[in-house]
């Protein structure tokens, strides 16, 4: 079985699609001028790091996510961003009020990317060459991968097997992230954060409910092995979106990264 490098021949494009897409579920006529002043600066921004960093992108959906892949990193290339240093960039401070949460505060449902729906892309980014694609080439009908929570080999023969055994997870929860600085961030950014690859995985099901909106100091993927890799994504989109982090679970991030000293973050770049 090969590892889930692979991804669609338009990865490159994803994110540009991706954000036309969420202009077209938040088109509230009443704020119209002010998010044209947000998608220019925005398109400005993204601009910039594709300059400096042409590959950005499309390591959001390149980027090994398969328990089976996991390697000690043993070097720290200077130019490594660890994720122990993004922790320390983290605000530490207390939960706010889960008052006024619902996932409508985030998206209603997945966008579609010339006409794939994000979950499909998800799930083929994490099969990469073991999956095999419907008539439409996109929906993933069967296909085989490690799954990363459990570290179990996972089989699909049927569309239905996805629907079953098969979810998106957040890797930051939206309730998490709601309570930790999300309700103060305006409704594109929150809408990018639910939405954005970075913050998502295909995970086994069950596993998945009972991680619920669990974060770091309350609840860890079974399989070890994936820890490390999962504690480092989940401080990239905290810091990605400003996010806060309690001091539970500070500690408990910290506490996985010690036993991967040399773990690199995942998509970001430190702000200035």
């Amino acid at each position: 079985m090969k590892n889930n490098q692979d991804c669609s021949p338009h990865t490159d494009n994803l994110h540009k699609m991706l954000y036309n897409s969420r202009m077209k579920k938040l088109n509230l006529k009443s704020y119209r001028n002010r998010r044209l002043l947000a998608v220019s600066a925005l398109v400005a921004a993204l601009t910039g790091v594709i300059i400096t960093n042409p590959n950005s992108y499309e390591q959001l959906f390149q980027q090994t996510t398969s328990a089976d892949s996991v390697v000690p990193d043993s070097s720290n290339p200077s130019n490594t961003l660890l994720a122990s240093t993004v922790l320390t960039k983290l605000t530490i401070k207390g939960r706010a009020p889960k008052t006024g949460y619902s996932r409508e505060e985030f998206y209603s449902g997945w966008p579609e990317i010339e006409g794939c729906s994000l979950r499909q892309r998800i799930i083929k980014r994490e099969l990469g060459e073991n999956a095999t694609l419907g008539d439409d080439n996109c929906t993933v009908i069967a296909g085989e991968f490690k799954e990363p929570y459990t570290g179990n080999h996972m089989t699909f023969h049927a569309k239905s097997d996805f629907s079953k055994n098969i979810q998106i997870d957040h890797v930051v929860a939206l309730s998490d992230a709601w309570q930790k600085g999300a309700q103060y961030l305006s409704s594109e950014t929150r809408y990018a954060l639910a939405t954005d690859p970075l913050n998502l995985l295909a995970v086994d099901s069950k596993t998945n409910q009972g991680k619920s909106d669990g974060d770091a100091a309350t609840w860890l993927p079974p399989n070890k092995a994936f820890r490390c890799q999962y504690i480092a994504r989940q401080i990239s989109v905290k810091y990605k979106y400003n996010l806060w982090v309690t001091e539970a679970e500070h500690d408990a991030m910290a506490r996985v990264l010690e036993t991967c000293p040399h773990e690199p973050s995942v998509g970001i770049e430190l702000k200035e």
